[in-house]
Parts: structure tokens; sequence; C-alpha cells
């Protein structure tokens, strides 16, 4: 039996970033609301919630999450909105439960090079896309994490003449050294794109900010059920919501 079955056989299994801003955000949330994640190191990747000691802490990375939900491995877990759209097909459809925390919020923003100058929204761009292939005979190159994402924004925008280069590191540099012409990525504060001569167009700003999720897929039972209403409940009136409702649409959910 794996550590996380048998985590889940006794307690909820709770998936929680183990680093980053949002990780750092999390724990600061948790510990507002009166539930303050204990067990967290470098060297820890299982820690628990003071105040709920039934509740499992799991320590991943924010994607690493988002796949444990859709594979069942976690009760609840907590990752960016950006993610859980990136890596799941209607992730509506997969969760039992999906609020907004209000907490590491960010944008997915097309950047282009602020050479560009008539360069301001998605219709500009449109128009740069075909003039750039008729010029030299190849497509715009957009560099990002968000394949998923990007071809949706591109395809609402009826941009076609592009293509996607792959970025597994930092995202806006890809122009400079000559990878992309452009990019699409998260971003808080747009301070990154400004640093490596990129703008975000105007009419794309798609946000995200941490979201509270349930799996579908994980072995809820009687016990589990109740278990989640402590954290659900403290999670929810921190940010002035009714923490009723949410165990009862999860709940719903789950049973249906």
């Amino acid at each position: 039996m794996s550590l996380y079955k048998a985590t889940m056989a006794e307690n909820l299994l709770l998936g929680l970033p183990a680093k980053g801003r949002i990780g750092e955000d999390c724990r600061a949330f948790f510990a507002a609301a009166g539930i303050a994640v204990i067990g967290r190191d470098d060297r820890r990747y299982f820690g628990s919630l003071q105040e709920c000691p039934q509740v499992s802490v799991a320590f991943l990375s924010a994607r690493e999450i988002v796949l444990a939900l859709e594979r069942g491995e976690l009760h609840m877990g907590i990752s960016g909105r950006d993610l859980f759209h990136e890596t799941m097909e209607s992730p509506q459809t997969r969760l039992g439960l999906m609020e907004n925390l209000g907490f590491a919020r960010a944008d997915l923003r097309v950047g282009v090079p602020c050479a560009w100058i008539d360069a301001d929204d998605m219709r500009d761009l449109n128009a740069i896309a075909r003039d750039f292939h008729a010029r030299y005979g190849r497509l715009l190159r957009v560099a990002t994490k968000y394949p998923r994402l990007t071809r949706e924004i591109f395809r609402n925008h009826g941009i076609d003449m592009y293509r996607i280069v792959a970025s597994l590191g930092a995202t806006e540099g890809a122009p400079q050294a000559g990878l992309a012409e452009m990019v699409v990525d998260i971003s808080s504060t747009g301070a990154t794109l400004k640093s490596n001569g990129l703008k975000p167009l105007a009419d794309v700003c798609w946000p995200s900010q941490a979201l509270l999720a349930a799996s579908l897929n994980a072995p809820w039972n009687d016990a589990t059920m109740q278990i989640a209403k402590r954290p659900l409940a403290a999670m929810a009136a921190h940010i002035g919501a009714d923490g009723a409702s949410w165990w009862e649409h999860l709940h719903r959910s789950i049973s249906a």
C-alpha cells in the first residue's frame, strides 16, 4: 500500500503547495484562519493542521497537487486556478468543489516585445502574425508553460498562425534568447515581463488565484466527509463565505 493510500485510509488527505509564493501565502492563510499548518520543513513531506488532527497534509508542487486530485490520491488540495484549467480538461466535471480563496492572485498574459509599437491587442497580433508569415515564411513562436490555455486564448481571438514552444524555465527570457517571438505566462505585477523587454496585450487577462478543490475520485466515506467540516468551515469563515454550503456542495457531488 502506498503512503498516500495508507494515510487516506485513516485521515482526510489535503495537498498544499510546498514551495514558492503560493506555498507561503497558503500557510499564512491557514494560520489566519486558526488552523495553522504544522510539520513543514525542507525534509518533511507530510504534516497536519492545527485543531484538525485527522487532516494529514501532503506537501507537493502546485502542479503535482492537481494531478494527484485527478488521480484520486488526495481528498482535497489547493493550487492555482491556472493550473487546474491547464492540466485538466473540464475541471468542473472532475472536481467536487472549486472555491476561490482570494490569495496568490496573478493573471495569464500575452507578452510581446515592447519594440512592437503597433501591437496593443490580439487584433493587432493577428495582423502581425500574418505579416510575419508572409515576410519570413514561418509562424510566430509563442513560449509558454500553458499550451492548453494558450490555444484556447488564441482560438477565441481567431489567431491560428503561430506555434507553441514549450517552456520549462524562465519563459519571459525566451524572446531575448532567440527561442520565441512572444510569450504567454502568469504574471502578478508585470515587472518580470517589463524587465525582459516585453509588454502585455491589453485585451487578454486570464485571472488566477488560489483554488480549493476536492477530488471526485478519492475514497470518500462518512468519516472523511465529517472530517472535512472543520477545515472547510474555518477557510470559508476567513473569507466571509458559508462553510456549511461548501460542505453540502461537496456532499452532493460525492454522493451523486
